[in-house]
């Protein structure tokens, strides 16, 4: 029986700060600059503050991603 379960972490390859977005991006596939410019509307109408503490909080939540994660959890054959 193949599990494959999808973790999210911050991206290593997509980031422009710390790869929270890019992660995110990459968890649901879809494309990080639709999910930027959504995240920078959403900061402006709400003063900005909100959404910078949010980012904060979810950068910190958010593990790194470890090299060979996905490789492992792709390549697995349980049968």
């Amino acid at each position: 029986m193949k599990t494959n379960t999808k973790k999210l972490y911050k991206s290593k390859d997509n980031k422009v700060i710390w790869g929270v977005i890019g992660g995110i991006g990459e968890y649901f596939e879809v494309d990080p600059v639709i999910l930027r410019v959504g995240y920078i509307l959403i900061s402006v109408f709400t003063a900005i503050f909100p959404g910078l503490i949010a980012y904060i909080l979810i950068a910190l939540v958010i593990p790194n991603k470890k090299e060979g994660a996905y490789v492992e959890a792709e390549t697995t054959n349980d049968k």
